[in-house]
């Protein structure tokens, strides 16, 4: 019985055990996708393209043979000094996925490759059915791999993992775009915050993609609110009239509450 109990303890220690701490919140994965997607960077490598995600181990290790395979195989997705930037980012249990320059995808249809025509001496000839407008994406997909719960992690924390891949500080087409634009448009983008005559672009550099946005025509004016946060806790009223902020409101809404109601757009 006693060597039973002793064999019971030793398997269960030797079970790796994750506390809630070592894996992401959803403050931190929120983080993540606002301050990564749309961020340019600069490759240090030549990337392939490849139907499946490319395996980087959060070590900074990569299958270099692989990868040099594909690239022979199905050519690059980026050269060496290229500026790439990261257009989707998919969070996982231990892994996380970074679409480079909008991924490996092929958007043609069956119907691209049939045509149809009438028979005969008298006939139209053959007419595609499809338009010929299809496209496929020249981009990849890069999955860090942890190989265990992610733990607590901000983005600059995976810009420093991606440093064998890609150079997010030379240069980039964000920070050349950031020094053109007026001292307090800077400041607010600096400050993570949203603030009127701001456009899309300048929005997302400051607070990244909205949660949820609204349409409504008001007075013949077509407005649209982008918004951010979820109750109970902030939320902030980005709104558009045409390309400009018109105005940027903050609400409280029912905090310490165990149930919110749907928030309206304050007006």
């Amino acid at each position: 019985m006693t060597r039973l109990l002793l064999f019971g303890l030793t398997a269960l220690l030797a079970v790796p055990a994750f506390s809630s701490q070592d894996r992401l919140t959803d403050t931190e994965k929120i983080e993540l996708v606002r301050n990564l997607t749309a961020e340019y960077a600069i490759t240090k490598e030549t990337l392939p393209r490849s139907k499946k995600p490319l395996d980087f181990d959060a070590s900074g290790k990569y299958d270099q043979p692989k990868w040099a395979a594909l690239i022979r195989d199905n050519g690059p997705a980026a050269r060496l000094g290229d500026q790439v930037q990261i257009t989707k980012l998919v969070i996982e249990k231990e892994r996380i996925l970074f679409e480079i320059n909008g991924g490996n995808k092929n958007n043609s249809h069956w119907y691209d490759h049939v045509s149809v025509g009438m028979g005969g001496p008298n006939g139209g000839g053959m007419s595609p059915v499809g338009h010929g407008n299809a496209t496929a994406t020249t981009g990849t997909i890069i999955a860090l791999d942890f190989h265990q719960p992610i733990g607590e992690l901000d983005s600059t924390e995976i810009k420093k993992l991606l440093q064998p891949l890609f150079d997010f500080d030379k240069h980039s087409a964000t920070k050349l775009y950031s020094e053109t634009l007026p001292p307090e448009i800077r400041k607010a983008i600096a400050d993570k915050r949203a603030q009127a005559g701001m456009d899309r672009d300048q929005v997302l550099l400051a607070l990244g993609h909205p949660d949820r946005k609204v349409r409504e025509t008001k007075d013949g004016d077509e407005l649209e609110d982008w918004i951010y946060g979820h109750p109970p806790g902030k939320i902030t009223f980005v709104t558009f009239n045409g390309s400009k902020v018109v105005n940027v409101k903050e609400s409280y809404a029912q905090l310490g509450a165990e149930q919110a109601n749907p928030i309206e757009s304050p007006r």
